[in-house]
Order: structure tokens, then sequence, then C-alpha cells
């Protein structure tokens, strides 16, 4: 007899070192999105009730493949994408490949070319924060273009307010799409704050019910404490890893720790920096669900997909 069927855990949106440096404007030049390095993410993850564990940095398995030995783990990736407005769209993509990785990277500016590779192989493609505006300006259509194409949709962002993740619950009501959850963390303190559940009894059965939809989002929402606790330890690991890299760097290393040095003073205004972040966040995402739900036909609908897919790493032709 096997191990018993039960809920098992994955946090499903989780950043490590390899996810490159800041996308904020000014930022983008002094600090990194995350910190953390893989091996420390696995175990907080583990630690924090977490069966399964992968990564989903940005544009790069670096992070997962380090990894792959670990019991317990298989490779994701959150891809930058674009819709043809230009419109900038985060994708999940899980259970994935090298050759995966290398195909969806070279379609990711063509949405219709991207789907189409990711049903043929079986990938699992999930809309990550819907209504965010860090991914920037959002024309009329981006969002029904990739809720025509994803098998899932994040409802269930552990750095998202509880308002924007009811919205996106929503969108995937209205789009039929299967709802995950994910901590979205750039620090190890968030790391499982949000995870996604599956009845399972090992990770085959666990791919595979994500597959086919079979998902439980779990955890909490975010907050404006946890958005400026987190900024604030980017802040702090920032100035630690370029105190470190200046030892034994070049002029550049040196120019970038006393640019975070000479910052130092102002971080007392973090607090109100982040205020404008979160309620911007909020503004941003009132505004386009409304818009959204103002235009959304039975059209863009469409049942779960993957009802019925090839088990976790079947190859495809």
């Amino acid at each position: 007899m096997g191990d018993a069927e039960r809920l098992m855990r994955c946090d499903l949106h989780v950043h490590s070192r390899y996810s490159g440096a800041a996308t904020v404007p000014v930022l983008r030049h002094l600090t990194r999105e995350c910190y953390s390095e893989p091996r420390a993410v696995y175990e907080a993850a583990r630690g924090r009730g977490m069966d399964l564990v992968t990564l989903s940095d940005h544009d790069t398995i670096a992070g997962a493949l380090e990894l792959e030995a670990l019991p317990g783990t298989f490779v994701s990736e959150e891809v930058t994408c674009f819709a043809p407005s230009g419109g900038e769209l985060h994708l999940g993509v899980f259970d994935i490949r090298e050759r995966d990785h290398e195909a969806l990277r070279a379609r990711r500016r063509d949405l219709e070319a991207f789907f189409a590779y990711a049903a043929e192989r079986s990938i699992p493609v999930c809309l990550n924060h819907p209504f965010s505006a860090l991914t920037g300006r959002r024309e009329h259509d981006d969002l029904a273009h990739a809720l025509r194409g994803a098998t899932h949709l994040e409802t269930l962002n552990g750095m998202m307010s509880a308002g924007s993740n009811e919205r996106a619950r929503a969108a995937a009501r209205g789009a039929r799409l299967a709802s995950v959850g994910g901590s979205d963390a750039h620090t190890l303190a968030s790391v499982g704050r949000a995870f996604t559940c599956v009845r399972a009894r090992d990770r085959g059965e666990f791919l595979a019910g994500l597959r086919a939809g079979l998902t439980i989002p779990a955890g909490r929402s975010g907050s404006y404490a946890r958005l400026t606790a987190d900024i604030t330890r980017l802040a702090a690991e920032a100035c630690w890893d370029q105190a470190w890299r200046a030892r034994s760097g070049d002029g550049t290393e040196k120019a970038r720790l006393a640019a975070l040095v000479a910052l130092l003073p102002f971080t007392p205004l973090l607090p109100l920096v982040t205020a404008f972040t979160y309620a911007d966040e909020q503004l941003f995402a009132w505004r386009h669900f409304r818009r959204h739900a103002r235009v959304q036909t039975p059209s863009t609908r469409r049942r779960p997909p993957m009802i019925g897919a090839a088990a976790p790493g079947t190859p495809t032709p």
C-alpha cells in the first residue's frame, strides 16, 4: 500500500537571487529582485510545511536547476511575455525541461505561439497577479489575450492585497480557469505565505492534479505592513550584498555601494514610498477589474483546460 492521499502543498510563486535586477526605475541600478540562495529558499519552504518546492524566477531556470537533485522539487519559471499591444504579462510555467525554457523564451513576444507550445507539451500556464500595476501599462485587450491562452490564474498572491486577490478570483470564475496560490516571495521571510494544495500522494500525482486544474489556493494575502517589511529587508540585503562585492570589486561596485550608503538617511521614508505603491496598486486593480468586467463576453470564457492531460514527464513527439 502506498502513502495515503492527502492535501499536498507547494508555493508556486517564489523567487531566488537568479531573478536578476529590480525592475523598478532607479532601483534597477542598485538592487536585485531577490537575494535569497535557492537552497535557502528550499529549506525555508520545507520548514514552513511545503511538501514540494519549486522556484519561479524571472526568465531563468538556473536556480530551479540547482534544486533539481533535491527531493520534492520540480522546475518552474516566471516568463515575462508581451501582449500584441506591447503590454507586459507575467506567466508562470510549471514542471518544465530546459528545452521548454528555451522554446517558451523564444515565443514570449508571440502569445499565440507561446500558448500553442505550452498546450502541445501539456505545460500548465498561470497568469500571475493579473491586476497588478507593477507590470506597467495595460491595454484594453491584454488581459483578455492572456485569459484565452492560460490554463490557470493566480488568485491568491501573498504580496497582493485581499481586494486584488478577490478580483483575480472573480476573473478566474468568469474565464473558468483553475486557481492557484503563491507567495511571490522576494525575501525568505515571505516564503510559503501563500501556496497551492492538490489532493495527492506524491510529486507525480500533485503535478497531474495541477495539470487537471484540481487546485486549492491557501494562505494569506498581502498587506501594507507586509510590503513595507519586505522592501525594508530587501534594502538591508542590498547594502550587505554590495558591501561584500565592493571589497574585491571594481569601481562600478564601489560606486553602487556609495549610492546605497547615500540613500540610507532616507530609509525612514520607506513607509511613505510603500504607502504610495500600495495605494497605486489598489487603484490600478479597481480600475482594470471594472474595465475587464464591463467588456467580458461569453466568447472570452473557456472550460478548465488540461483535464486528462498527459502524465508529468510524458514525452511529446
